[in-house]
């Protein structure tokens, strides 16, 4: 499998995922230092999921029909390197209290990015022989980018409250970009075809609408996605404020939990099915949330760290599970919008909400400092745990479905 073309995808994806490990960790901590408050990392947490509710415009009425994929990345990719690098030079731009540059900045940088997930899934899916065989080798390379870039800027350059992942990320980015001319070619998939915005929003995927529990599972993903969010925005704030000296390199055994999680995950499918491969991924989110809770007030390192490694159950169990579940009960001529569909509804809809609600809980309740923080703490962790936990009990009642798979009819209940 790893013949030089092998190689040349998987350190692809590697650099792909380490420009997003580089920041995304990092930047609340950052924030926050240089004085920015609550409620403007919940903003700069909502860019992405703005990003990802505009990119399919970008993917299916540019980069799929006029531009091959490598030489759409690598624009992509130089534009967003030189957007995230420059935003942390906005910073103390004169009367711009509430950092709108900075984030404008950093809108920029994700519209260019979140394209490049797909285009990279793209081009790799265009020139391997074997795609279920070849394509989760490739892919991990991604999660590792992801991990090294977490203890290059944490761990190594000590760089969490710093500007320096946003350079380090905007430079890898450029990397990223002038990598991007020598892939393979990949013409583009859909030159010639018609532009169709029913299409780009996957609006023919609504017929699976018409199935109760379809329905139930895509009301309350999205409805999940709203308190899950809080993860992404305050978690490496929070692991920094019960005292671990490099927070992203402490997130980033999440990532490392997450590729163990990937590995078993078939183990676990065949023996839960897809309603208790959910569930169980939810109540993942209730228990790590529950123990940042517990753990907050006396700085209980155990049950941080626990809540930290949980990552691989709560991502992999929830979001992979849920575009399997999608995959089987898409007919496949709209699976691939059905998948654009759900990406949609939780990481564009769902997490921009979240964000959003997010921020303004951390506006209303991380008022305090130091040793008076952590029962604030307390409480604003356990806000998302209960939210989690309602969602999981309903989903867990009224969710009832069949999926087909290769061997015939699997119940799942």
């Amino acid at each position: 499998m790893f013949n030089q073309i092998g190689a040349r995808l998987s350190a692809m994806m590697f650099i792909q995922f380490f420009i997003w490990g580089a920041w995304y960790v990092t930047v609340g901590n950052y924030m926050k230092t240089v004085g920015l408050g609550n409620d403007v990392i919940g903003n700069a947490y909502s860019v992405g999921p703005i990003a990802a509710i505009i990119s399919p415009f970008i993917l299916g009425m540019v980069a799929d029909r006029f531009f091959s994929t490598e030489k759409v990345l690598a624009f992509l990719h130089i534009l967003g390197g030189i957007a995230i690098y420059c935003a942390p030079m906005m910073v103390d731009a004169e009367g711009d209290p509430a950092g709108r540059m900075f984030l404008a900045l950093l809108l920029v940088h994700m519209l260019c990015y979140m394209p490049t997930l797909g285009l990279t899934n793209t081009l790799a899916f265009h020139n391997m022989t074997d795609n279920e065989k070849q394509f989760p080798l490739i892919r991990v390379f991604g999660t590792i980018g992801w991990i090294v870039a977490g203890i290059l800027v944490s761990k190594i350059l000590k760089a969490d409250v710093t500007a320096v992942p946003l350079q380090v990320a905007g430079a890898a980015g450029v990397v990223m970009g002038i990598y991007s001319f020598s892939l393979p070619h990949t013409p583009p998939p859909s030159a010639g075809k018609a532009v169709s915005i029913r299409d780009i929003l996957g609006l023919d995927a609504l017929v699976l609408l018409k199935n109760p529990s379809f329905l139930i599972f895509i009301v309350c993903s999205f409805l999940v996605c709203i308190p899950l969010s809080a993860y992404y925005a305050f978690a490496p704030v929070f692991v920094g404020d019960v005292g671990f000296e490099d927070p992203g390199f402490i997130m980033s055994f999440g990532q490392m939990s997450e590729v163990l999680f990937m590995l078993v995950m078939p183990f676990f499918f065949r023996r839960l099915g897809v309603k208790w491969m959910l569930i169980v991924g939810v109540f993942a989110w209730v228990l790590r949330y529950g123990l940042f809770s517990a753990g907050a007030v006396d700085q209980v390192t155990w049950m941080i760290l626990i809540g930290i490694l949980l990552h691989g159950i709560c991502y992999d169990f929830f979001f992979v599970t849920g575009q399997i579940y999608v995959d089987k009960k898409a007919d496949i001529a709209i699976r691939g919008q059905a998948q654009g569909f759900l990406v949609l509804i939780t990481l564009g809809l769902g997490m921009f909400i979240g964000a959003q609600v997010a921020g303004q809980l951390g506006a209303s309740i991380l008022t305090e400092t130091g040793e008076a923080a952590l029962s604030q703490w307390k409480t604003f962790w356990a806000i998302p745990a209960v939210g989690a936990a309602v969602i999981m009990v309903i989903f867990a009642i009224l969710f009832n479905d069949k999926v087909n798979n290769k061997e015939g009819v699997d119940e799942v209940h």
